[in-house]
């Protein structure tokens, strides 16, 4: 899908203003999902630094037309479309000046510097609240405001390890694994945009602004789901299963003749249909397999019939089979297939937009509106591309402002 930057604005969010003062990735998805929404997202960037942090961090970058690379790394542009960039040194009193007067036009402030940065600013939510009354104000920290543990940075990997979601990912016996992208950071972020725009209809109801504050700690540990409750209900640790599920079975990937497929096999009358195509008829009228409580139990048993009898078959043969027989079980697909796929292609869940320095190839937003549809009007920015054209808005708000009698 070959989107450009010449669309009209609009979408649920049109008309409101949102000053992101965020960088790596929690702050900057929820920003970019709320620009994808309608929003006018201004990303403030330090000029001292060159920008985000994630600028830095590639290879790949988009290369300029000598083929030199520049500040849109691949990283930086997964959470930065649908913004404009300011750079502005927020050290300075001009830059505390410049924040102040964009926060008087914005409807949402995010942020996430360490609890207590931005106080020696005169930027954190204390000093801001009686100034911008209507202001909904969003902390995003490693560990919370609160606790033995707020002064200590966070990052996505610290945040997998201490919330736990690595102990229960890998091998049974091996190493505990951080899933492969940073979960924890995008997941906060999807918190944080439902906890703003709750805010925000607060607000719209009755003109008090608040603040917003969560954790990535506390997110991830949220999104633990199943697992997290299991535990709390029997009090006994979950085991790292592989690709193998807690509370279904069989239900994981499973090594065919060329290659993998998943089984997700939810119930006994799929597990009955499943084993007949696998020529394993007789299964299902085995104790320890007719339920699945019974087949969680004799796991190792079942596996021990089961994969032999998969792995005999080609992936298109399990597929094919299980799919006509409304069992389900899919692909193991390298990224190369996914985005190459018809059913990317027909959800827009690729798109090409026009960036400063050529056409970028971005992954597309999985919101669908009936009324309201997502947009794509702004390309990820270089740092401080915009940041004349901010200021002077900025100013004439000013100027507005003071005329007022």
């Amino acid at each position: 899908m070959m989107v450009g930057s010449n669309m009209l604005p609009h979408g649920a969010l049109k008309g409101v203003k949102v000053l992101d003062l965020s960088r790596i990735l929690a702050g900057p998805t929820c920003t970019q999902l709320l620009g994808d929404l309608g929003a006018d997202v201004i990303k403030v960037e330090n000029p001292k630094t060159g920008g985000d942090d994630t600028r830095q961090w590639g290879p790949p970058y988009v290369e300029d037309a000598e083929g030199n690379p520049t500040d849109l790394s691949a990283y930086y542009m997964c959470a930065n479309r649908n913004k404009r960039s300011v750079a502005i040194d927020i050290a300075s009193p001009e830059g505390q000046a410049q924040i102040r007067a964009l926060a008087a036009d914005a409807d949402i402030l995010i942020e996430n510097f360490k609890p207590g940065g931005l106080a020696k600013y005169g930027l954190d939510y204390e000093s801001l609240k009686a100034e911008f009354p209507s202001l909904v104000y969003c902390s995003i920290s490693g560990y919370g405001q609160t606790g033995p543990n707020a002064p200590k940075p966070g990052y996505d990997l610290m945040a997998q390890g201490y919330g736990g979601i690595m102990s229960v990912t890998g091998e049974p016996d091996g190493a505990p694994m951080k899933v492969g992208v940073g979960i924890a950071d995008v997941m906060c972020g999807m918190y944080a945009c439902v906890g703003i725009l709750a805010a925000l209809r607060h607000r719209d109801q009755t003109g008090e602004g608040q603040w917003v504050e969560l954790a990535l700690v506390d997110a991830q540990i949220a999104w633990l789901i199943n697992e997290g409750v299991n535990y709390l209900t029997s009090g006994t640790l979950p085991q790292r299963r592989g690709n193998g599920h807690p509370n279904i079975k069989p239900y994981g990937v499973y090594e065919t003749s060329d290659g993998h497929v998943i089984l997700a096999v939810g119930n006994d009358s799929q597990f009955q249909r499943c084993a007949e195509f696998l020529g394993l008829s007789e299964l299902p009228k085995d104790p320890r397999f007719a339920t699945n409580p019974a087949r969680l139990e004799h796991r190792d048993a079942l596996d021990e019939v089961l994969i032999p009898a998969v792995k005999a078959k080609t992936s298109a043969e399990v597929i094919a089979g299980l799919e006509a027989l409304k069992v389900p079980a899919g692909p193991v697909q390298t990224l190369d297939q996914v985005f190459a796929s018809d059913q990317v292609a027909a959800r827009d869940m690729r798109i090409t937009m026009e960036s400063a320095a050529g056409p970028v190839d971005l992954i597309g937003n999985p919101l669908k509106f009936s009324r309201t549809p997502v947009t794509y009007r702004h390309a990820p920015p270089h740092c401080g591309q915009e940041t004349a054209e901010i200021l002077d808005e900025s100013n004439d708000v000013s100027s507005h402002v003071n005329k007022q009698p």
